[in-house]
């Protein structure tokens, strides 16, 4: 009887824990936020129970927690990995306004703003006078509008938030974070881990954005209130709270604005705190989730019961985050665990191939990828060029020919300016799109020209030129696109267009290409003294070879790539392109440095460690040079007196034509 089959190990089961537990710090921060602001919000009327957290404080900040964990649980279904490389702001606002994920994103912003609202109004104190129904004479209730500006407000803030969501891409998980947060951090106290003290350096300029934008969210509302809203919030309202009040049957708008300085100062500050709590989430989730796959100081599969099948299944994955997290954990082995690295070397007996050769493939085709991507550019696409022109029969003519006689009823040879005249119209009835003053006659475009000389002076032809016309709308449209909310509707930057080109649409990770290539050179350099059975040592020269050619190329496409006319900033840095580029130098020069001296074991020519070695090298960027000054007009007498001959030239001009008649 056979076995039951064996079951690959998943790397999905060995990342989905460690997503877990960091998304648990992600929460515990954010309660932390929340309890703050549950401090903020309190009365202090005791000075125990305003900040124990069993007790009142503590109720306010588990609802003002929920508020945020709703946006927590939002980011967990919609993260992606990698820059988002789509030709323009209005692609994305079409695929976002057709897609399902943007208004549910809507909703939960939405949810968690009507979350918010009874949270504050119940603890603001009677004289902010923001309770829903007030009594002015005896027990007669009337609706307060107040309040009512105030939902509005906080609902405009979740509009601006959702916005704002897709303008900045809030749910994509940036890997080069973890990379950049090992700098200095001497200000936070050193018993943090590393993510707490790179969320903490973060949250003064967040709660600053926070504040900016509340205060955008209240000169909108403004605007939306009173033209839009007021009638349709107010009719609504009495609608839900006559069951409960004896309200007044009419729905006739109060005569007095509800606005004052005290409201708006109250909406600026509950719509700051709001969005602090959405960015303080959103932050924290941004930066514990990218951190390193590392468990207890060892990788993430050291724990599973075959490490390097499980590496491999998150290696060969067809989704880019679990690919992005193994290929990274793959680069952190091949550095820092000696153990692991030797595995790989003698893992030989795998039913795919040896381990060595199955990571090499991966890794490659990676590179390969790269080096296709930037052959295809400027190509045309191949249906184009595979159909060969299909040649039509001209249609057989069901009509006579028209006539080619003149259209007006002409008795006699008209010359001068009449027939010029006629000539031209003629030509306008025939071919309306060209120009009719080529066709007029000697004399009729010398009157032409009289007319305009009398009618328009020299600016004004000047201004009417289409050169000058060209260049105005030149222009316009230049200060139009730096406009950002315009510009960035239309605006096609270099930096995401040779991000596409190079890595790949509609998302680009430059993460997962620079670990690929760390993780195949540090494999290559460590096998000198760490592969027992020399299998690494073949590939080296094709390893070479192959980081060569790619920075050539992407360094020649990075050269030649050119400017759209949508980006006036002729700002040509792509920092993905050049990380890869960096990573790319680093890993062939430690190649070459390792390998040259058996470069003939190898078969690795002279050339071959020529051009290595040339591309090692980064190439400096052409500065702009600063246009020259135009010289000073110079007088007519001394242009008139270089211009002519000097006495030199007219006797050397002498000889020669006398030698001419020699000859």
């Amino acid at each position: 009887m056979a076995g039951a089959p064996v079951r690959r190990a998943s790397y999905k089961d060995t990342l989905q824990p460690a997503l877990h537990r960091r998304f648990s710090s992600t929460a515990i921060l954010l309660l932390a936020v929340s309890y703050l602001e549950a401090l903020l919000l309190a009365n202090w009327s005791s000075y125990f129970w305003s900040w124990f957290p069993i007790g009142p404080a503590g109720l306010r900040a588990l609802l003002i927690f929920s508020c945020g964990l709703s946006i927590l649980i939002l980011r967990i279904a919609h993260y992606h990995v990698g820059l988002r490389t789509t030709e323009s702001g209005l692609q994305n606002l079409g695929s976002s306004l057709i897609s399902l994920s943007t208004y549910e994103t809507g909703f939960w912003y939405g949810i968690s703003s009507s979350l918010f609202c009874p949270i504050f109004l119940f603890s603001m104190s009677e004289s902010a006078n923001l309770r829903w129904v007030t009594y002015f004479s005896g027990d007669r209730p009337r609706l307060n509008e107040r309040p009512l500006f105030f939902t509005c407000y906080l609902g405009v803030c979740a509009l601006l938030q959702t916005i704002n969501h897709y303008r900045v891409d809030i749910d994509r998980l940036d890997f080069g974070v973890s990379r950049r947060s090992s700098a200095a951090q001497q200000n936070i106290p050193s018993f943090l881990p590393r993510p707490f003290q790179t969320v903490l350096l973060k949250l003064p300029s967040v709660f600053g954005r926070c504040a900016q934008q509340a205060l955008s969210a209240v000169l909108l509302c403004l605007i939306l209130y009173y033209l839009v809203l007021r009638s349709f919030a107010w009719g609504w309202a009495l609608t839900f709270l006559r069951p409960f009040y004896k309200l007044p049957k009419s729905t006739i708008l109060p005569p007095t604005l509800p606005t004052d300085l005290y409201l708006l100062a109250r909406c600026f500050y509950a719509g700051t705190l709001m969005n602090f709590i959405w960015a303080s989430g959103n932050t924290a989730f941004s930066v514990f989730m990218v951190r390193e796959p590392l468990k207890n100081g060892n990788p993430l599969t050291s724990e599973s019961k075959d490490p390097n099948g499980s590496l491999l299944n998150g290696l060969k994955s067809k989704k880019l985050s679990i690919k992005s997290f193994a290929v990274w954990e793959l680069s952190l082995i091949a550095r820092d665990f000696e153990a692991r690295r030797q595995a790989i070397y003698g893992d030989i007996d795998r039913k795919d191939g040896p381990m060595w050769s199955q990571v090499y493939a991966i890794c490659m085709d990676l590179l390969k990828q790269i080096e296709n991507r930037v052959d295809e550019y400027g190509r045309p696409p191949p249906s184009a060029a595979a159909q060969p022109a299909q040649v039509t029969a001209p249609k057989q003519r069901v009509s006579a020919p028209l006539r080619q006689d003149s259209i007006f009823t002409n008795t006699g040879d008209n010359s001068g300016l009449l027939g010029g005249v006629e000539k031209a119209l003629d030509q306008i009835a025939r071919a309306p799109g060209t120009s009719p003053v080529s066709e007029l006659s000697p004399l009729a475009k010398k009157t032409w020209k009289e007319t305009k000389e009398k009618m328009l002076t020299k600016e004004q032809r000047e201004a009417l030129s289409p050169e000058h016309l060209r260049s105005e709308i030149g222009n316009w449209t230049t200060s139009l696109m730096k406009i950002d909310y315009i510009g960035g509707l239309f605006r096609h930057s270099f930096r995401t267009r040779l991000a596409g080109v190079v890595m790949g649409t509609p998302y680009a990770e430059p993460e997962l290409y620079v670990n690929a290539i760390q993780a195949l050179c540090y494999l290559c350099v460590h096998s000198l003294a760490e592969d027992q059975f020399g299998n690494v040592h073949r590939d080296v020269p094709s390893v070479i070879r192959t980081l060569t050619a790619v920075i050539r190329k992407v360094e020649s496409l990075e050269q030649r790539f050119p400017m759209h006319w949508t980006d006036p900033s002729d700002d040509r840095d792509c920092p993905e392109v050049d990380q890869i580029l960096d990573a790319l130098r680093l890993g062939l020069e430690q190649i070459v440095a390792k390998f040259e001296p058996f470069s003939n074991d190898l078969r690795l020519s002279l050339g071959d460690l020529r051009l290595a070695k040339e591309a090692m090298v980064k190439p400096k960027r052409e500065e702009p040079v600063p246009k020259a000054k135009e010289p000073a007009a110079k007088p007519k007498a001394v242009e008139a007196k270089r211009s002519e001959p000097s006495t030199v030239q007219r006797r050397g001009s002498t000889r020669r034509v006398e030698m001419e008649q020699v000859r």
